[in-house]
């Protein structure tokens, strides 16, 4: 494989960012180790680049949209950026004002990617709290990207199926996680008689972080000894304080270094991971690998990670999570949490970052736009 240039691009990352964040620094990293070239391009307070053993780190002028994130509005700034430093391939973590990526690298012969962090249909429902008029939308926007992006990169089946019948070239490559850092040695939980929860993520209502708070506030309400603390900041803290009510909910923030939070992690019996839309779900493959059991719903890409011997799911509804809750409590101890860990090690990064580089290397090289479509579409027949 010979010496590619990789570029990256995304919108809402920032210095409290989650899940995606991680995504784009885990496999940025492993292209510079492999031998390449990674240029990152994401919005920031100025024009700047900065070239560190990471990569080439771009930051373009771009506003707040949020406290903690910014959003490129003007395309042609990100479009410069690529023209100057020439990627041999793209890979883009956004699918709204950083689309128009797809086309810059067709006029240019150069292999586009798109990786789809979000099932759109399902998030923009949650964030918007209806779903009238959002499938539609959701629909032709996939269609257009479609035909934008040399291949579409999902995470899991759940994240596929929104882009049926669109005519995308799909490249399924599950998500891993840094099994050095989140492993059972970084603590265990207190043995105090209290049933210990955690849930990390960002807390707005398309994260359903008010679904673990209620879940817990039901076992509480149904005489168990409960605690749930939450990690992680966003605009619905104050809604989900009122909405705990007398159950022990503790509010941390966001935690500062990634072995702090497989610290907190580790330290709790039952990691809740229960949002019916996520696509994959790094938090539960952290959990996992501490050794600590997930209870999530029973639809989402999340889902698809745990299985009977690592955790529990149920309906993505107070009620039915807590009994989900229920059937794990005579399993709670050494044996689950073994399972929990060695589920977890079925997904390395490393498995990921190879898959990546191997499609980049597929697109950068002999393989234009209409070649590996029908290339796509011999697979699906064969």
């Amino acid at each position: 494989m010979g010496r590619m240039r990789i570029a990256q691009l995304a919108n809402f990352v920032g210095p409290t960012s989650g899940g995606m964040k991680v995504v784009i620094e885990q496999l940025g990293q492993g292209y510079v180790d492999a031998g390449h070239t990674r240029i990152f391009v994401f919005p920031g307070a100025r024009d700047e680049v900065v070239e560190s053993e990471a990569g080439i780190l771009v930051s373009v002028r771009a506003p707040k949209v949020s406290e903690q994130y910014r959003m490129i509005f003007q395309p042609w700034r990100a479009l410069d950026v690529l023209d100057r430093f020439r990627p041999t391939s793209v890979e883009v973590s956004d699918k709204w004002t950083l689309s128009p990526v797809g086309r810059w690298a067709a006029k240019r012969s150069v292999g586009s990617v798109l990786f789809s962090h979000e099932r759109l249909s399902d998030m923009l429902a949650m964030w918007a709290r209806r779903s009238f008029g959002v499938e539609a939308a959701v629909g032709a926007l996939n269609r257009r990207l479609a035909k934008e992006f040399d291949a579409v990169v999902v995470t899991s089946q759940f994240a596929a199926d929104e882009f049926a019948d669109t005519g995308a070239r799909l490249e399924l490559a599950p998500l891993g996680v840094d099994l050095a850092t989140f492993h059972p040695s970084a603590g265990s939980p207190a043995d105090d008689g209290v049933l210990k929860f955690c849930y990390v993520g960002r807390l707005s209502h398309e994260k359903s972080p008010q679904l673990a708070v209620a879940t817990v506030a039901e076992l509480h309400r149904r005489g168990h000894r409960v605690r749930l603390d939450l990690y992680g900041t966003g605009p619905d803290q104050a809604e989900l304080q009122a909405a705990a009510g007398d159950a022990p909910v503790s509010f941390h923030g966001f935690v500062a270094g990634r072995p702090e939070v497989a610290k907190r992690i580790a330290a709790a019996d039952i990691s809740l991971s229960v949002c019916p839309a996520e696509t994959f779900g790094l938090a539960v493959l952290e959990a996992l690998a501490c050794g600590t059991p997930v209870v999530t719903s029973n639809r989402g890409g999340a889902h698809e990670l745990v299985d009977a011997t690592s955790g529990a799911a149920g309906r993505p509804d107070p009620a039915s999570l807590a009994d989900a809750v229920e059937t794990l409590l005579p399993r709670l101890g050494s044996e689950l949490r073994a399972a929990a860990r060695a589920r977890a090690e079925q997904y390395p990064w490393r498995r990921t970052i190879d898959q990546m580089l191997a499609l980049h290397h597929q697109l950068s090289e002999e393989i234009p736009y209409r070649s590996l479509r029908g290339f796509a579409r011999r697979r699906g027949e064969s």
